[in-house]
């Protein structure tokens, strides 16, 4: 909206000042009790957070839009418009309305951003909340994050291509970038995500200065951060922005994580939703999600690693195996593992209770929580001093049981104190004489002028003394004209009224109680917030202390939290090897176990070393294949994470990553089928996939035609086995991959058990070491309820294409052949194309019966039908469509 400047009022121009200094936030702009919005932010405000719009007279001729909130409960306004992906800029009033004349001062004092959230009812108690800064430059790129809510900053080099996986890991709220060609490249992955990406990026927020105030220049040479260009920048990205959404530097930041990447297992962002490690497919809620499953947590802080640890799993096998041991001791104890979670339960969130102290907006009932939560140190020390586990004793050793800051606020905060800083009702009486003598006269004033006046009528020898009280000069001394006749009054007493039958006097005695008594809740509250300040200064002083302990307790509640989850899902502490073999007996899906109940689960194996590397299963839809090649995944994912796994035995290598491709859907938005994507996806896989990575394939290839699908599956399968030699799970519906076993000693063919009754068939979930010898999709389709006449034609159509069955995989043995002949006599690769399509081309001829072709189609489009990952909508337009095809067929 195009604003003439000159015309406006005063006021409103200083409102477009701000504003323009702010132009990519909305302006929360405080008048009076209100945070007014005005032209296009209160245009748009209005509808985002459903506010009636309204009209303020402004100078020019139209009254500008205008919209607002009650300042005292706009935290919930602000959230709504964070989440819908806007950032608000806050401008106080920086004067006193009362006391000044004219224009009163306003300035912005924060910028609240998806990544810079430190409020309670802001946040998500067990997520952290992550701003990220990447720097790409031609000399190196590196990726910061930090929590400003915790207090947890890490930075590490990193190729480009890896900064996706990266995004994926971290699962920032907000990302800031220097080179806005690469914003287009994460923009998918951000939408995918919901992640804020921020492209008003200043040149300035590249500048070093802040990043050599917060932190010293030894401090930095000893991380090895000092004079790496990449580090140093990205490093001073994040704390630049924080100053200047904050507008003070990042005062809780103490310490920085230089990690490098590699000490963590990568998964993609595809294979991340796919196993539903946080979140579900569905939602973007925990429930029904891994971290569900194994969060038993007592504290926040708990919570919040945990699902780091869930987000990030190890690599290195000593890092796997401490955390494997201590949570084996404290599940092999069951009281030390009892009353350990019992004095977690009392721990408040020491981390953002820091962050709070760091930002000046710690209330007195914050550090009343610090207190208590500190109080709970010295008996976790106790009770591990008191077990066997040596490994747990070194866990703790040097842990701070901060007792001069317990003291601290013991003496000074009462225990029910008030919310408000300033409200008084802060601290306790004995902690301030002056506090304490102030209290007495404010709660004892009328005894205390009691007292005054017995002592000046026994003094004076005037019976008739009293004291009264006007508006006029306060508290008086007055004495009836016959008394004063015989009265002792000293030079002390002066005259201030004179009545027809007495005089009235004042004391500097009585001037000084009468001003303690009626300015002493105002003293008091000035003093209390004094007090508070200088404890709140020295708690700050102490930051680093607590947030090393938090760290500690925030650890040992994750392997506690193991500890019960494992006993109480009776799960096994995996062995870790570096061998390669994946062995695994009796493993259960750890979500759909819960969810079907540990009894009716239908526990399976798997065993791949270096004779075993890919497992081809076939077997009907809807039989468990893919829960299978999902839970060999989550427990591999498991072990890595140092948790017990679902299963009576599990030696797991290990893995530098896992990937998954399961199931795909459209991506219009991109201009891309499900066929391209699912192709992405494992052009991805078999670039990257080493031999100490897991693959789980589902149905490669069902996005095309079916000899397309097949000869592409074949050929991946073999890529895998002869250039990657990494451990497959290839679930497929095309039979003919199962000719593989022949060819190849190390690929193996496995199925779902079936049992079959009559017309009927009973799945029976258990993986057995052979091929599926049929698919029963048309049994599938009779549970669908197809039209019989259907059904019946498709059984015959099925009988058809089983006799070409042998002549087909025939075919595809012959297009390998084919392929090993180029590579050993240095044949063209156009004419083994060309041999490979007269091999495809024959086989389509064969089966192309004109009779036949519309059952055909029909019948592969319903054996694809993905019925397990697809939502009641999905299958309801599947059955519409095929019913559809199915009455053209017949009619």
């Amino acid at each position: 909206m195009k604003i003439d400047k000159d015309k406006l009022s005063p006021m409103m121009r200083k409102y477009i000042d701000t504003k323009e200094e702010h132009s990519d936030c909305i302006l929360f702009y405080r008048l009076g009790d209100f945070y007014e919005m005005f032209f296009d932010d209160a245009l748009l405000a209005s509808k985002v957070l459903d506010i009636a719009l309204t009209g303020k007279a402004c100078g020019l001729e139209e009254r500008a839009p205008m919209c607002g909130v009650p300042y005292h409960s706009a935290s919930s306004y602000i959230n709504k418009l964070i989440e819908s992906g806007y950032k608000v800029a806050i401008a106080e009033q920086v004067e006193d309305p009362a006391t000044t004349k004219g224009l009163v001062k306003r300035e912005v004092v924060k910028v609240v951003t998806p990544g810079t959230l430190i409020e309670d009812d802001s946040l998500e108690n067990t997520k952290n909340n992550y701003l990220m800064s990447i720097f790409i430059s031609d000399e190196g790129s590196a990726v910061s994050y930090v929590d400003i809510s915790t207090g947890e900053l890490s930075v590490t080099n990193i190729d480009i291509k890896k900064i996706k996986d990266e995004i994926a890991k971290i699962s920032p709220s907000e990302i800031i970038v220097n080179k806005t060609s690469f914003i287009d490249e994460i923009k998918s992955l951000s939408e995918m995500a919901n992640i804020y990406i921020n492209e008003n990026i200043d040149e300035k927020i590249l500048e070093k200065e802040v990043l050599y105030t917060v932190f010293s220049s030894e401090y930095l040479l000893d991380l090895g951060i000092k004079d790496d260009k990449a580090l140093e920048t990205s490093l001073s990205m994040v704390l630049n922005y924080i100053k200047s959404t904050q507008m003070k530097n990042s005062t809780n930041l103490s310490r920085i994580n230089v990690y490098n990447s590699n000490d963590y297992m990568i998964l993609d962002p595809f294979t991340r939703a796919n196993l539903e490690l946080t979140k579900t497919l569905r939602s973007s809620k925990k429930k029904g999600s891994l971290l569900q499953v194994l969060d038993a947590t007592s504290t926040p802080m708990g919570a919040r690693m945990l699902r780091k640890f869930i987000e990030q799993p190890l690599t290195n096998k000593n890092s796997i195996e401490y955390r494997l041991n201590i949570t084996n001791d404290i599940k092999e104890n069951f009281i030390l593992r009892e009353e350990l979670k019992d004095s977690l339960s009392k721990i408040f969130d020491l981390e953002r209770i820091c962050a709070k102290i760091a930002y000046d907006s710690v209330s007195p009932k914050d550090l009343i929580n610090l207190k208590n939560s500190i109080r709970s140190i010295p008996h976790i020390i106790e009770i591990i001093d008191g077990s066997e586990s040596i490994i747990l004793k070194n866990f703790i050793e040097n842990i701070d049981t901060l007792s001069d800051i317990y003291l601290k606020i013991e003496e000074s905060i009462l225990e029910e104190p008030s919310m408000n800083i300033k409200e008084g009702n802060i601290i306790k009486s004995e902690y301030s004489e002056d506090l304490k003598d102030l209290r007495d006269i404010s709660e004892n004033g009328s005894s205390i002028i009691k007292e005054i006046e017995k002592k000046e009528r026994e003094r004076t020898g005037a019976k008739t003394l009293k004291i009264g009280y006007n508006k006029v000069f306060g508290y008086y001394l007055e004495i009836t004209k016959a008394a004063l006749l015989q009265a002792n009054i000293s030079d002390e007493y002066i005259r201030k009224q004179t009545l027809v039958n007495a005089e009235r006097f004042i004391t500097p005695e009585l001037k000084e109680i009468e001003d303690k008594i009626i300015n002493a809740q105002d003293k008091i509250k000035e003093i209390e917030y004094e007090i508070f300040k200088t404890i709140r200064i020295f708690i700050y002083e102490n930051l680093e202390r607590i947030q090393r302990v938090a760290s500690i307790i925030a650890e040992m509640d994750v392997y506690v939290s193991n500890a019960i989850i494992a006993n109480k899902y009776n799960y096994v502490k995996p062995n870790i090897n570096t061998n390669g073999t994946l062995d695994i007996k009796d493993g259960r899906h750890p979500v759909i176990e819960q969810i079907m109940g540990n009894e009716n689960f239908i526990s399976n194996d798997i065993f791949i070393n270096q004779n075993n590397i890919v497992n081809i299963i076939t077997g009907p839809n809807m039989s468990g294949k893919s829960t299978y090649m999902r839970q060999v995944a989550l427990i591999s994912l498991m072990a890595h994470i140092g948790t017990f796994v679902p299963a009576s035995y599990a030696d797991i290598p290990v893995m530098d990553r896992i990937f998954t491709r399961v199931g795909a859907s459209d991506d219009l938005s991109q201009g891309q089928s499900t066929f391209m994507v699912e192709m992405d996806e494992v052009s991805q896989i078999l670039r990257y996939a080493t031999k100490n990575s897991l693959i789980i394939l589902d149905e490669i290839g069902r996005g095309t035609s079916t000899y397309d699908g097949i000869s592409l599956a074949w050929s991946i399968a073999e890529y895998i086995h002869d250039s990657i030699n990494a451990k497959t799970l290839f679930a497929t519906h095309y039979h003919e991959l199962t000719e593989l076993e022949s060819k190849y000693d190390n690929i193996k063919n496995y199925s779902i058990e079936v049992k079959e009754d009559g017309d009927n068939i009973v799945f029976l979930r258990k993986i057995i070491p052979v091929a599926a010898d049929r698919s029963y999709g048309i049994y599938v389709a009779k549970l669908a309820k197809l039209p019989q006449k259907v059904l019946k034609r498709a059984g015959d159509i099925l009988s058809d294409l089983e006799k070409n069955h042998i002549y087909n995989a025939t075919s595809l043995c012959n297009l390998n052949d084919a392929n090993e002949v180029k590579e050993d006599s240095g044949i063209e690769e156009d004419v083994i194309i060309n041999n490979n399509e007269v091999i495809i081309e024959n086989n389509e001829k064969n089966l192309e019966i004109k009779e036949n072709e519309k059952y055909k189609t029909l019948v592969d489009e319903l054996v694809s039908v993905d019925i397990m990952n697809s939502t009641p909508m999905d299958m309801m337009n599947a059955l519409y469509n095929l019913q559809k095809k199915a009455k053209d067929i017949i009619e």
